[in-house]
């Protein structure tokens, strides 16, 4: 009667910088694994083209500028464009101003987004259960 769903996690283990609550990056930052941002970045944070890089951004963390990444699990602030090539997860107090280009998305409630969804894969791709599902850009802009 129930099914039991699937469901994505990602390995935290992945995870071997930090970017500490009191630290502030004025320019680009390009990992490679994982990397975990608690502070503030002023510039564009890549993971590695041939990598499989994870991103963890935590509530007080913020980012100014355009992220790049394999993985991503986004819990603060993003102020610019959002692509992510795998796998990303917006929890409850993730704010993103920008678009955001994915290719598979968890949505907590609570996250709010300032720009468009769009998900990568072209028009019609397939879900986790092989069937076919209709991609369409989404537009989302926060109330006042």
């Amino acid at each position: 009667m129930f099914r039991k769903k699937n469901t994505m996690a990602i390995d935290a283990s992945r995870l071997a910088s930090l970017l500490a609550h009191d630290t502030c990056v004025r320019g680009d930052v390009v990992f490679a694994g994982g990397l975990r941002i608690d502070g503030r970045v002023d510039g564009n944070v890549l993971g590695k083209p041939d990598g499989r890089g994870l991103l963890v951004l935590s509530e007080k963390g913020v980012i100014v500028g355009t992220v790049k990444v394999h993985d991503a699990v986004i819990n603060g602030r993003v102020e610019g464009d959002l692509e992510v090539e795998h796998f990303l997860e917006l929890q409850a107090a993730a704010r993103v101003t920008g678009n955001i280009t994915y290719r598979t998305l968890k949505l907590d409630c609570g996250a709010t987004v300032d720009g468009k969804l769009e998900r990568m894969g072209g028009e019609q791709g397939a879900d986790d259960t092989g069937e076919s599902v209709d991609t369409k850009v989404l537009s989302f802009t926060r109330a006042p």
